[in-house]
């Protein structure tokens, strides 16, 4: 069974890829940052981790360089609904989230997904990178 990492700040944005992935049979874990994640690859192997873009602590472009350099095999995909920080660093949204992503993929990551996304673009883009056969 493949095994794929969330790392997502917001509880119900983990648990419900979390219950999509587990019932299209993938082994799923979850963290709430990108510190702990790197922790969690260090002693359990993934072969798929599944980040947000904006997070406290380690943003996800950060986690995904430290990812590639640790973990060059894992399949990343980046997910980032954008982020504004208040009037003074205001930026229309759709500007902001693409300009996250693209960092995203300047990073390493193999996908971006917009937030909000179809759960089924999700398992599409997930069997795309580990291959359909993983049930």
């Amino acid at each position: 069974m493949q095994r794929i990492l969330i790392i997502d700040d917001e509880r119900d944005v983990r648990d419900s890829v979390k219950c999509v992935l587990d019932l299209a049979g993938y082994e799923v874990l979850t963290v709430d940052n990108a510190t702990d994640a790197l922790e969690q690859l260090g002693r359990t192997p993934m072969d798929l981790v599944i980040t947000d873009i904006i997070m406290p602590k380690m943003n996800g472009v950060q986690a995904i360089e430290s990812i590639r350099r640790a973990f060059p095999k894992v399949r990343i995909v980046a997910i980032s609904g954008g982020g504004n920080f208040g009037v003074a660093g205001y930026q229309p949204a759709a500007i902001a989230t693409n300009a996250y992503l693209k960092s995203a993929e300047e990073a390493g990551a193999h996908v971006v997904l917009t937030k909000p996304f179809e759960l089924d673009d999700l398992i599409g883009v997930v069997e795309k990178l580990l291959g359909v056969g993983h049930a």
